[in-house]
């Protein structure tokens, strides 16, 4: 077996300058009393009397913090950049790199996002994590992650501008050879606490395979132990894995050539990991389920120019799709449910999304989800459920 590790590892000791502005960039929701054992280091002091007992980082919301609606933490742009108005910056990649996402199913992106762009995405990452959202309420309750939502961008202001105004779009066009790139479904996710099992992505959307790309914007180190995400190279021409499947065994008949070829990556603050929506790939979690350190990601999917709208319903593919847009099957996919990010934000769609109008409906919830009440329906979704779990 094959194992590629593409690292990106600081001197032993050195810790990122921005970690001294804490109290802007971790919620308050932090439990674990680093600082405590941070101070006590070179003093002279029994460790064992400052070593702080294992435990979760984050402590979960009760039910009445949960909030609803709009949020904006009214976070200040990075780079002087003026809200709604400045163009969005620009991260020229190589043909190496796009090549090598082309044929090998992924690509790990080394320092898009400088330390104010880090920073930025820490502190909305912070704020919604101190003020939950219920969209959040189902992936968090459950403890499937520290938090977990779902198109964050449509309820946090802060999100939203990262879209129109950092250089995200085009890095995504580059990779897709598009001239244009619209987000499909996004999600903010923190500490994965299970991990996910060896899996394919179907919540991409309203798109399909080939019109979709994958991506994680990280903002913080990957721990040694845990928590690197693994891809199974070139995984994403195989003809084996159902369409529908989101758990692959990779052990099945006709996946030994990628299940001998796997790649890792420890990404660092400000890197972008992009795959193809169907590469294989599992992320570890803690054995033990605790997190006592941050692995925030912004990540989802984005649509390629000229991508049509595909209506999911019956699958599991639909619960990232759950708007009252409009838009019916075979449509092109233009609507300020599904923003346009390159070349440049759409000042209409982002009105719309200002003013509530973009977001999950009750009615299209009961109609969506309804139609996966079918055995078909409900076997395929059921192998969601197989991912979860470290290792």
């Amino acid at each position: 077996m094959t194992l590629a590790i593409a690292t990106s590892t600081p001197v032993v000791g050195f810790i990122p300058e921005r970690t001294s502005k804490s109290h802007t960039l971790l919620s308050s929701r932090s439990v674990t009393p680093i600082g405590d054992v941070i101070s006590a280091v070179g003093t002279g002091i029994d460790e064992e009397e400052f070593a702080p007992s294992k435990r979760k980082i984050i402590k979960e919301p009760a039910i009445w913090e949960y909030n609803f609606g709009l949020q904006d933490p009214g976070l200040e742009m990075p780079h002087g950049i003026i809200k709604d108005v400045t163009k969005a910056e620009t991260f020229a990649i190589t043909e190496e790199q796009i090549r090598t996402l082309e044929e090998d199913g992924v690509v790990h992106i080394k320092g898009v996002f400088d330390e104010e762009w880090v920073d930025y995405l820490c502190k909305a990452t912070a704020f919604q994590v101190d003020h939950p959202h219920f969209w959040a309420f189902a992936g968090t309750a459950s403890k499937l992650y520290d938090y977990i939502q779902r198109n964050i961008w449509q309820t946090n202001g802060a999100f939203a501008r990262f879209y129109y105004h950092s250089a995200m779009g085009h890095v995504l066009a580059q990779c897709g050879r598009t001239d244009e790139i619209r987000v499909s479904t996004d999600l903010l996710m923190v500490n994965p606490n299970k991990g996910f099992k060896w899996h394919q992505d179907n919540q991409n959307g309203p798109i399909s395979w080939e019109e979709g790309l994958r991506f994680w914007i990280t903002m913080d180190e990957t721990p040694k132990e845990y928590g690197a995400p693994v891809y199974l190279k070139r995984s994403h021409t195989n003809d084996v894995v159902d369409s529908q499947a989101v758990f692959v065994d990779i052990e099945q008949d006709g996946l030994e050539e990628y299940n001998n070829n796997r790649l890792e990556f420890r990404t660092m603050p400000g890197d972008m990991l992009i795959w193809h929506p169907r590469t294989i790939h599992k992320v570890d979690g803690p054995s033990d389920g605790i997190w006592t350190s941050y692995r925030r990601v912004l990540g989802g999917t984005v649509a390629k120019g000229g991508s049509t709208y595909h209506d999911k319903r019956g699958s599991g593919g639909v619960l990232s799709d759950l708007g009252r847009h409009g838009l019916e099957d075979g449509q092109p996919m233009k609507s300020s449910f599904f923003p346009v990010v390159y070349p440049r934000f759409d000042q209409k769609e982002a009105a719309e999304r200002d003013s509530g109008k973009v977001g999950r409906h009750p009615a299209d919830i009961v109609s969506k989800i309804g139609g996966l009440a079918t055995k078909a329906s409900g076997d395929r979704f059921s192998s969601f459920f197989q991912v979860l779990g470290s290792r």
